[in-house]
């Protein structure tokens, strides 16, 4: 390279030295990438939900908890004694007034905890069913099979909607001396009608959540829809089945579910699952909002399957177990043939 003398009194002129080969073009530079592109919808309120159900804390959380519900119990308790005692050293009959609405809230307290209680047997004891009819069914155990049965009509006993299928398998559970045909005949008997109402929840549940996405544009309005459908929702499965759960019980319910799902890496959907409703290649065509609808919708009826098979007392054997494919396309077909109409 060179430059004249008096550059400095004029503009600088640099000249190149021949190199052999010619400079690049702009014409051949790479394209800029555009981030901004992709604009398919993700299901980010379902995935926003999944996760933070199935998020585990941490053990030192647990114990900050722990302690800080023991410590605010205490302070509590010892406030209203002493509150109560002083109130009834000033003035007896309103502090015996006031003492007796205090017993009154302790009892209420203690019956929401023998219900929760109770609720998490109840899970536990569908969480067993399901078990011993898998190990009866692993071992082809006649006995086991027949355990199985015997518990599952006391579970159902006094419920008319398995009235008709209770009397139906205590006539024919005689007749048949393996495992898997005495554990069908339970499952076709018992919990073919409890599986269509669980199916019904599961649609009504996707429906409800790809309408509020599609036409909320609130934000963060998707994700509490979501939420809240899906705990109704799970709570709603578990009940069907005889499990029915408390608070605490239907977000451990909650919790194993969408653990499941995060860990098998369901909480993903494309084109591919919702192609019985749109057709090939349809999804990126559609607005923001209703293709977000579609697939947080779509998510939720995975929900529902996954929530079908914790909470039901017999493994799928017999009977089909339920399709994501159907249940969206009869829960959200009819949502995208108004919107395309």
């Amino acid at each position: 390279m060179s430059a004249p003398k008096d550059s400095k009194s004029g503009p600088v002129l640099i000249e190149l030295e021949d190199q052999g080969t010619a400079a690049p073009s702009p014409a051949e530079a790479p394209p800029v990438p555009d981030t901004a592109t992709d604009l398919s919808p993700r299901g980010q309120a379902m995935t926003t939900v999944a996760t933070l159900a199935a998020r585990q804390p941490s053990t030192l959380a647990r114990w900050f908890w722990r302690l800080l519900l023991t410590l605010l119990g205490t302070v509590i308790s010892i406030a209203a004694w002493n509150y109560a005692t002083g109130l009834i050293a000033a003035n007896p009959l309103l502090g015996w007034a006031v003492t007796g609405l205090i017993g009154l809230f302790v009892g209420v307290c203690a019956l929401i905890a023998i219900k929760e209680l109770a609720a998490f047997h109840r899970l536990s004891r569908i969480d067993s069913l399901h078990r011993a009819a898998d190990n009866a069914l692993a071992d082809e155990d006649l006995e086991g099979a027949r355990r199985v049965t015997e518990q599952l009509l006391t579970l159902y006993r006094g419920r008319d909607d398995t009235r008709w299928g209770r009397a139906r398998l205590q006539d024919r559970k005689g007749e048949i001396f393996d495992a898997s045909g005495l554990l069908g005949l339970a499952e076709t008997e018992l919990l073919a009608p409890l599986d269509m109402a669980a199916e019904r929840e599961v649609e009504a549940a996707a429906r409800q959540v790809a309408t509020v996405t599609a036409l909320v544009p609130l934000a963060l309005a998707d994700v509490f829809a979501a939420l809240t459908a899906n705990l109704r929702m799970i709570r709603r499965i578990a009940e069907i089945y005889g499990g029915r759960s408390g608070t605490l019980g239907s977000w451990r319910l909650t919790r194993a579910v969408m653990t499941h799902l995060v860990a098998t890496g369901a909480v993903a959907v494309g084109d591919d699952m919702l192609e019985p409703i749109l057709g090939g290649g349809l999804l990126g065509k559609l607005s923001r909002r209703f293709g977000e609808g579609l697939v947080n919708g779509s998510l939720t009826a995975r929900v529902g399957v996954a929530a079908i098979e914790v909470c039901r007392p017999l493994p799928f054997t017999t009977a089909e177990k339920p399709s994501v494919r159907r249940l969206i396309r009869q829960a959200l077909g009819g949502l995208f043939s108004s919107e395309k109409t």
